[in-house]
């Protein structure tokens, strides 16, 4: 596995399979790599000929007070983790390289999309994320990027994104990994106590009770306060817990497939996570 760290060095290793129009695979993560990420990676290594992977914390879609200088930097590890699961080149720029060292004027934001649920909590996160997804797609150039949907919101925006701007990349989203208990594998789960760790699939469980009382017939709004009283009876502080379709917008009855959304804080830690629920009439 190459690894590269400025723009002109992964050009010139991309070159050879661009000239050989070999099918380009690209995994953009922040590192902190976990099962989830690598599951990424294998996608990509099915469908492509070369897996390009990203390691980059972007500084412009974090806000004030989050976690952008405490943000887990595990280079090394995520080096050998991406070399045993197929892995091609790793391209691990510097903020400099990405940003350059003058202002930037150029900003992108997704409609709609990008509203509501973590845009409405994170204000301007999915502008950063759009600016550093065109950046990243301009510089690899991938016929097929992947993206986890444990991050839904995230993925639609790219989605849209992508649309929106003819770039030439096939969006692929791939399902959530989970651990034995059913937390959503997160990078950020690594901040949660002993205590909090054996506290935090408690969001899953909630979501699949939620799917079950849909299916026997519950109104949704009941089902939704439901969710919000078994977590914070669990000790969770909730952001937001909503249902939306699968297209992100607003629904009021289960007469369609959705989406259960939940963002809650357990201590210090802010976790997200969905389930995505079939219709049968």
């Amino acid at each position: 596995m190459k690894t590269e760290t400025t723009i002109q060095g992964l050009s010139a290793s991309l070159n050879p399979a661009r000239a050989a129009r070999k099918i380009i695979g690209f995994v953009p993560t922040m590192g902190n790599l976990h099962e989830g990420h690598l599951s990424l990676v294998r996608e990509a290594r099915k469908l492509c000929d070369v897996v390009v992977v990203s390691i980059f914390v972007n500084p412009i879609q974090f806000g004030p007070g989050e976690d952008f200088d405490n943000y887990p930097r595990t280079l090394e590890q995520d080096s050998h983790l991406l070399a045993e699961v197929g892995c091609d080149i790793l391209f691990a720029p510097s903020v400099e390289q990405m940003y350059g060292n003058r202002p930037n004027l150029t900003s992108i934001s997704v409609g709609e999309v990008s509203s509501g649920l973590c845009g409405a909590q994170r204000q301007g996160h999915f502008d950063g994320v759009a600016v550093v997804v065109t950046k990243l797609f301009n510089i690899v150039q991938p016929g097929f990027a992947f993206f986890g949907q444990k991050d839904y919101q995230q993925l639609m925006v790219i989605r849209q994104l992508v649309r929106d701007l003819n770039m030439p990349v096939e969006v692929i989203g791939v399902p959530i990994s989970r651990a034995e208990d059913g937390l959503a594998l997160s990078s950020r789960n690594g901040y949660l106590s002993d205590a909090e760790r054996q506290t935090a699939p408690e969001i899953y469980g909630t979501l699949k009770t939620a799917e079950e009382h849909l299916h026997q017939g519950q109104a949704l709004q009941d089902v939704l306060a439901q969710i919000r009283t078994s977590l914070t009876d669990a000790g969770f502080v909730v952001d937001y817990i909503e249902a939306r379709n699968p297209k992100l917008q607003m629904v009021d009855r289960f007469d369609q497939d959705l989406v259960l959304f939940v963002a809650a804080k357990l201590g210090k830690t802010r976790l997200i996570d969905n389930l995505q629920v079939k219709y049968s009439a």
